[in-house]
């Protein structure tokens, strides 16, 4: 909660704690803090012990000498962080990755939707391009999404049956997520195109580069330093992936030919808007995606029998009383929706927000208001917001039935994710993601198209520079 008038809450009003330390030193040791030392949930913790309050000042990677200022007012309750959601409050203005900016070259010299504000003009048009064209593909996205996991599902089954016996999940589901993303928007196979069977790394090689000043690849410690001072001390370039760039620009140019005619039709030039949508395809959906479903199994993995028992129940008679999988039995699947959402809530797939002061402002907490100053940036940790104590129940626990019934239903005004709340919309002049949901369309599709098929599985996993790496030992097939 915000306001621009100090006498206007009730709160004890107080000074941010926190420090940035001396230039230089104080934001070098918090990024050493925040990798190496201590890890990043451990970081802002002892920070809310140490201040005793979880509205605090601090500084953020990259710092020097990427970042030309790393200090922000950190949000790290489920309350103060909804600020970053008031776009009357806060600056959206190339703060897509914290406090620097990758250079424009990794986007053919444009500055794309996502960096833009909200009071820039050409965001609505952009924004408006982009939920119109979700919106005209609307009857595609259950039959492609299904078609795309039979092959997804398939790949899984030959990788088991192959000399390791076991599969890598994020590589499968990371083709299928491509491939269904380049044949929604285009209508083409990406096969047909210069990208080939590419896509994915192309993808992740490019935005490697652009991310890689903001994390760990988890080298052991005698590496720690090195690898500090070669991904932060300067940008990488972004000819260093101009190739991979390449196809994937000149893929979608060619295949996306009648998508790009009707950006033409709005205003929008031909060129910009292909950058635009590349960057959407390639950074917003499945750099998302690649994290999210890996999210999604781990959590129902970890759930174990029981709950692949209730979920295989439910989506089996419901798919049978609807005579086949559609928005309206989607609808009725109350606990894999729950299951969705509950997985969004604690670890969400993007971990971050920024935004910078339009005005002097009092952001309150649970228990005090704080004065931030016009100007000053604003970050708020998602992954601390969505499993506030305060709000959540059994906050660190995964509960598979929390959004099930009415209360449960009114709890998904703190389920805050895809920059809103899940009780939110994407409009073109918000900030909230266009394909949000989408997302949750899909998620809820592949737990459906998965117990449709199997009965339980067994997986390992291990965390890795975003999200978990996740392999499967074992699928058990449906007897149903």
């Amino acid at each position: 909660m915000a306001t621009s008038d100090t006498t206007a809450t009730k709160l004890p009003l107080k000074e941010i704690p926190g420090s940035y330390g001396l230039p230089f030193f104080g934001p070098m040791s918090d990024r050493h803090d925040y990798f190496y030392h201590q890890g990043r949930d451990k970081f802002f913790a002892d920070r809310i012990q140490k201040y005793n309050s979880t509205v605090i000042r601090t500084n953020m990677p990259p710092g020097p000498f990427i970042s030309s200022d790393p200090k922000v007012i950190a949000l790290l309750d489920g309350v103060s962080f909804q600020i970053l959601f008031d776009n009357s409050k806060v600056d959206k203005r190339d703060v897509l990755d914290g406090t620097f900016m990758p250079s424009t070259s990794f986007t053919g010299g444009y500055r794309v939707c996502a960096f833009q504000d909200t009071t820039e003009p050409s965001h609505a048009l952009l924004k408006t391009f982009y939920l119109n064209l979700l919106a005209s593909k609307h009857a595609s996205f259950i039959p492609l999404f299904r078609n795309n996991l039979s092959e997804h599902f398939a790949d899984l089954e030959d990788q088991l049956a192959g000399r390791s016996s076991k599969a890598n999940f994020n590589a499968s589901v990371g083709s299928a997520s491509f491939n269904f993303l380049f044949r929604l928007l285009t209508g083409q196979d990406p096969s047909a195109t210069k990208i080939g069977s590419d896509g994915p790394t192309l993808v992740t090689t490019w935005l490697a580069a652009q991310l890689a000043p903001l994390a760990t690849l988890g080298l052991p410690r005698i590496f720690n330093y090195a690898e500090d001072f070669l991904i932060r001390t300067i940008p990488l370039p972004a000819w260093t992936v101009k190739s991979s760039y390449k196809k994937l620009f000149e893929g979608f140019a060619s295949a996306g030919s009648s998508v790009l005619d009707e950006a033409e039709r709005l205003g929008i030039k031909r060129d910009e808007a292909c950058h635009n949508l590349v960057f959407m395809l390639g950074f917003n959906a499945q750099g998302g995606l690649v994290n999210q479903f890996p999210i999604l199994l781990k959590w129902v993995g970890l759930g174990g029998e029981s709950l692949h028992r209730q979920l295989a129940e439910e989506i089996r008679s419901v798919v049978k009383e609807e005579n086949g999988v559609s928005l309206r039995a989607l609808d009725r699947m109350t606990l894999t929706k729950s299951v969705v959402y509950e997985v969004m809530r604690i670890e969400p797939a993007v971990p971050f927000q920024y935004g910078k002061a339009r005005e002097d402002l009092v952001v309150e907490s649970h228990d005090a208001a704080y004065v931030i100053k016009k100007g000053e940036m604003i970050f708020g940790y998602q992954p601390f917001a969505t499993k506030d104590p305060k709000i959540f129940e059994r906050a660190e626990e995964f509960v598979a039935h929390r959004f099930v019934g009415p209360d449960g239903e009114k709890l998904l005004n703190h389920v805050l994710w895809a920059n809103g709340r899940e009780t939110e919309e994407p409009t073109p002049d918000n900030k909230q993601c266009p394909a949000k949901n989408l997302v949750v369309l899909l998620c809820r599709l592949y737990l459906v198209e998965f117990f449709l098929r199997y009965d339980t599985f067994t997986f390992d996993f291990k965390p890795v520079v975003l999200g978990p790496q996740v392999t499967i030992k074992s699928l058990v097939k449906s007897s149903y």
